[in-house]
């Protein structure tokens, strides 16, 4: 390794090397300063010697040399000069580019030195061995030699460059360049295989500046230029994609944009989305996905409506037809039908994936899996005007294909439309980004479509059709491929058809309780009855906007509050989901940075690990590079001895490294070279033996010409005598053949007679076989039927006797059930009753406990305290104010001395009654309570006043002054003034009075 005081001396050494031809020594000692830890300080000198570099790596075709030169000086100047590393990059690349356009140049054949699969590939053996053993290469050979390796190199080139730039803010614009320049190289030359490498590189570039967010100098991908750079980078590759055809690797390329789109949460320009969105269109009908073809129409016509300021009626027009005719050309049924589960999971992330490809938001729900259908794309180019905008032609087709019911004429009406359609497209004025639309690649689609149509309409109205009936209903295709495509749509469940070719008829079977056709049937026959109706009973004229509100109001508040609880569960669950996502952010964030720190120490172990195994192999390397140089000296002393060198002196270099691989490529160089003056010798033997040859042919020319003219006089006079013979010989055939002739004219008749008796002779076996086959089919056909016919009265009786016998089980359990209903009901009834009569039993028992326990009480004070009190006389006010009267005038005042006798007259009442505790009641009026003595109060008086005394509540006693018997205002208000005193007990205690009163107690 050579050592330079400064960067200077380098590079003049380097000149002087060149100068004398040693351009790979000037390469080694130019690569020896660059990749020196002695110079890592930016300055002018090194970006000389970086150009001076990088044209020694060109010229030389040193690819590996060139990036780890760059490399190196991209660690230099990251941070100081960043111009200068673009710069030293642009001229590399600009040398590789002249370069290879040089040896293009020089080239005359391009197409067939570049007949090359892969550049990274090294050269076959065969071609090794074939440039081996001839000696004079061939042109073909030759350009490949001249034009190859600088393609290899130049494709090297910018792979090296895009690995330099790489993840790096401050060289995104080279790098969206290069990349630029990348594409336009595969797309020039055609290079499918580079292009898709290319693709898988950038590729890698974003997942890995995603993966290490951390990194120094990492883009920004949400600042609007880096984005922008990105976004263009991904255009062009899905430009380039779709022109070399590469389909699989442009639909990556949306992928990638996608992907773009969602990591940054940003819509491009609309410029760019009608880019996406028209690109999309070619993928899906490449692919034979209509529905998506048509669903990027749609997203397509929608951008260039609202953003596109320029765009004329015309082009409108145009766009708005094609995307109406991509909806139609989608199959009108439904292929998922009869799938497995499988499959249909598989279909419905396809749905998604596609969906957020083409930009519709599908919920993942199992109910919401037929968003993307044909059906809702037709209803909402309906809702959104795009029918407005089409052509007369597509409208009109349109509604023959969608509502028209035309089973005879469809076809007839559809052919006229399709050549019409057939004529419009073409390249839009107002729109350069778009493509030329072909509106001609939907007809055979339509076609189809129609032929569909006219299937399934027929089924509708026929059970049999003639094939050629039906051939000729369809002027699109032959029978063979209507064949086809019906068989297609009875699989999937849209028309249920059979074809017979024995008696060339179509059978039209008949349709479940459950199928679309006969739903439609229905449907369309309610609608009949509903307008026959209408016309026969006309509703009123002058009816009221309320009535015709109000049968269904209670139908509209249930579903707007359904549809509320609805929203508030929706809510509700959003809510949870949310609390749950920040749950398990929370645990996200926590496992990384638990993972972060893991990876951490890891990292540091193999740190460390590193450092002990860099110093082991730094070691072991030491001891190679010794045994190495061993090998080159006694290797270099083999090639002196193949070379027959005079002097046994060993050779030893002095001032330089000898290594085992200089030597083999000094040794390599003199076989060339030995191999250069072979050719020579035998490109001048060669040149020899060409002039020979030539002299020699010019000497053999007019001897050769004398000779051609005697033969040919020669074979004229042979062909003169053959044709007389031939001539002699066909006359004497023909002269026999007429006399063989004549000779059987004679057994003409015998010959006519005996065929005619043969063929009769046959015709009469071939009739009698016939009438036998056919006794024996039809006895064959009897003798099925009959069984049949047994069969089925068979299953019928057996069928009918179980349908019998289910229905007397069903009785035999519905009259058990009814028997066991009854019962209980009637148990629980007489429960009921039992209760309630206990329930009286307990109440009169209490009622007659409480009616001894006053009356022991009145006794029992009346005998303590004497005489009763006038407070006690005052308990008799309940009764009328008329009885209340003369009770009051015998009460004596609470001072003065009242008789015996009085007091008695007092005490007494009229009731015969003498345990009814001495009230002063008046005697009922009613005859029943008379008849049974009864003058009971009811109950809640008696409580309250005491157990039937004259005895008057303190409160009453202070009111109306000692002696009164006037009774309380409550019971006046209850009672009533007038009210008779039957009237004052309820029904229950005039029941109890009369059963106590001709029950009395004993003592």
């Amino acid at each position: 390794m050579s050592t330079f005081a400064k960067p200077e001396n380098a590079l003049k050494r380097a000149e002087e090397l060149i100068n004398v031809g040693q351009k790979q020594d000037a390469l080694q000692a130019l690569h020896d300063l660059i990749t020196s830890k002695r110079y890592r300080a930016w300055q002018k000198t090194l970006e000389k010697i970086m150009f001076k570099y990088v044209e020694l790596c060109v010229d030389m075709r040193r690819g590996r040399f060139a990036k780890d030169g760059l490399i190196q000086y991209r660690i230099v100047c990251q941070q100081v000069n960043v111009n200068s590393l673009e710069e030293v990059i642009k001229h590399f690349m600009h040398l590789s580019t002249e370069k290879a356009e040089q040896a293009r140049s020089q080239a005359q054949a391009l197409e067939e030195a570049l007949d090359v699969d892969d550049l990274e590939a090294d050269k076959r053996p065969e071609d090794l061995m074939l440039s081996y053993v001839t000696g004079e290469k061939g042109k073909d050979r030759s350009d490949r030699e001249l034009v190859t390796p600088w393609f290899k190199f130049l494709w090297e080139t910018y792979r090296t460059v895009l690995e330099i730039l790489r993840n790096n803010s401050k060289l995104e614009a080279l790098y969206a360049m290069t990349a630029h320049r990348a594409f336009q190289f595969c797309k020039q030359y055609k290079r499918t295989t580079e292009f898709r490498r290319l693709c898988e590189i950038i590729r890698n570039h974003l997942a890995n500046l995603n993966k290490y967010r951390d990194q120094r100098d990492r883009p920004d991908l949400s600042a609007p230029e880096s984005l922008q750079l990105y976004l263009d980078t991904r255009f062009e590759q899905l430009k380039v994609a779709t022109e070399l055809e590469l389909w699989q690797e442009a639909f990556r390329s949306i992928e990638d944009i996608h992907g773009l789109m969602c990591m940054v949460k940003k819509t491009p320009k609309p410029s760019l989305m009608v880019v996406y969105y028209a690109k999309l269109t070619e993928i899906f009908w490449i692919s034979s996905s209509h529905l998506y073809h048509a669903y990027a129409w749609f997203k397509l016509f929608t951008l260039q409506k609202s953003f596109n300021k320029n765009l004329s009626q015309k082009d409108l027009q145009l766009i708005a037809s094609s995307v109406v005719l991509a909806a139609l050309a989608v199959a009108p049924y439904d292929r998922a039908k009869g799938a497995s589960h499988l499959e249909l999971e598989n279909e419905k992330e396809r749905n998604l994936r596609m969906a957020n490809l083409i930009g519709f938001n599908l919920d993942p729900k199992p109910e919401s899996r037929e968003v993307l259908s044909r059906s809702f794309l037709l209803s909402e180019l309906v809702s959104k005007g795009v029918l407005s905008c089409v052509t007369q032609e597509v409208k009109d087709l349109y509604h023959l294909l969608e509502h028209e019911f035309l089973p005879l004429d469809l076809a007839a009406k559809v052919q006229p439309l399709l050549s019409k359609i057939s004529k419009l497209g073409g390249k839009l004025a107002s729109v350069s980004s778009l493509p030329e639309v072909q509106v001609s690649q939907y007809i055979p689609a339509l076609e189809k479509l129609a032929t569909l149509r006219l299937l399934q309409q027929v089924s509708q109205v026929y059970q049999m059709m003639k094939i050629e009936s039906l051939s000729q209903m369809i002027p699109f295709f032959d029978f063979s491929v209507v064949e086809k495509i019906s068989v297609d749509a009875v699989k999937h469940n849209f028309i249920s058809m059979k074809v017979d070719h024995m008696k060339n008829v179509i059978l039209f079977t008949n349709a479940g309780l459950e199928s679309d056709g006969l739903r439609d049937h229905l449907a369309i026959f309610a609608e009949s009855l509903n307008k026959a109706r209408s016309m026969i009973y006309p509703p009123a004229e002058h009816s009221s906007k309320l009535g015709e509100i109000l049968p269904g109001l209670a139908e509209i508040v249930d579903k707007e509050h359904k549809r509320l609880l609805a929203r508030k569960s929706i809510i509700e669950k959003r809510k949870e989901e949310q609390e749950r996502q920040l749950l398990e952010m929370e645990r996200e964030e926590e496992s990384r940075r638990l993972q972060l720190q893991k990876k951490r120490e890891e990292a540091e172990q193999k740190r460390l690990a590193a450092e002990i195994e860099q110093r082991k192999n730094q070691r072991i390397l030491q001891e190679i590079e010794q045994r190495e140089l061993e090998e080159a000296q006694a290797l270099l002393e083999d090639v002196d001895k193949r070379s027959k060198r005079k002097g046994g002196k060993k050779p030893i270099l002095e001032g330089e490294k000898v290594t085992k691989l200089t030597i083999m490529e000094r040794a390599l160089n003199e076989q060339l070279r030995e191999r250069h003056e072979m050719e020579k010798k035998l490109q001048k033997l060669a040149k020899t033996m060409d002039y020979l040859e030539r002299a020699k042919r010019e000497e053999a020319a007019p001897l050769i010409e004398a000779a051609f003219q005697r033969r040919l006089v020669e074979e004229k006079a042979l062909h003169e005598r053959e044709q007389q013979l031939e001539t002699e010989l066909s006359r004497q055939r023909h002269d026999g053949d007429l006399r063989e002739k004549n000779r059987l004219s004679r057994m003409l008749d015998n010959k006519i007679i005996f065929q005619e008796r043969v063929v009769s002779q046959r015709q009469t076996d071939f009739d009698r076989q016939r009438a036998e086959r056919e006794e024996r089919i039809n006895q064959i056909i009897l003798a099925r039927k009959q069984e049949r016919e047994a069969k089925r009265k068979k299953i019928f009786y057996v069928r009918s006797e179980e349908e019998r016998l289910r229905k007397l089980h069903e009785e035999e359990e519905a009259r058990k059930r009814e028997e066991a209903e009854r019962r209980r009901k009637e148990e629980a009834e007489r429960k009921a009753k039992l209760d309630e009569i206990a329930e009286k039993q307990r109440q009169r028992e209490r009622e007659l406990e409480e009616k001894e326990r006053l009356r022991r009480e009145a006794l029992l004070g009346r005998t303590a305290d004497g005489p009763p009190r006038p407070s006690e006389l005052s308990a008799g006010s309940r009764l009328e104010p008329g009885a209340a009267a003369p009770a009051a005038a015998a009460a004596p005042s609470p001072g003065k001395y009242v008789p015996r006798f009085r007091r008695e007259g007092v005490d007494q009442a009229p009731d015969p009654d003498r345990w009814s505790g001495g009230s002063s009641r008046q005697a009922p009026s009613d005859p029943e309570q008379r008849s049974s003595g009864s003058t009971r109060q009811p109950p809640a008086d008696v409580d309250r006043w005491g157990s039937g005394g004259t005895r008057q509540a303190p409160s009453d006693t202070d009111r109306w002054g000692s002696g009164s018997a006037r009774q309380p205002a409550a019971d006046s208000d209850r009672w009533g003034s007038g009210a008779r005193p039957e009237d004052r007990n309820p029904p229950g205690d005039r029941w109890r009075s009369s059963r106590s009163s001709s029950r009395p107690f004993g003592r």
